[in-house]
């Protein structure tokens, strides 16, 4: 379900059926890996609680952020985004 959220006039939306399979995508990619969130959040340089957060969907993530992350686990950003909604 898509809510939306007006702060200072600006329109934030937040796809929650995305954001989880986006969660689950990299969940998955990252263990293919054999990366830890930790392992992850090291070599992306951010903190582990971040990566925890993305995979159990309390963030939603920049698009920045999936661009890092896809190139240190060595895949395409398409990749990540690799998932079917309803």
């Amino acid at each position: 379900m898509a809510s939306l959220c007006c702060v200072s006039k600006v329109t934030y939306y937040r796809d929650e059926q995305g954001v989880m399979a986006f969660a689950k995508k990299l969940r998955e990619i990252r263990l293919q890996k054999g990366y830890t969130q930790e392992r992850l959040a090291n070599e992306c340089d951010l903190p582990p609680a971040h990566i925890s957060r993305i995979e159990t969907g309390k963030i939603n993530t920049s698009l920045s952020h999936i661009c890092l992350i896809a190139r240190i686990l060595k895949v395409k950003p398409r990749d990540l985004m690799d998932f079917t909604l309803d």
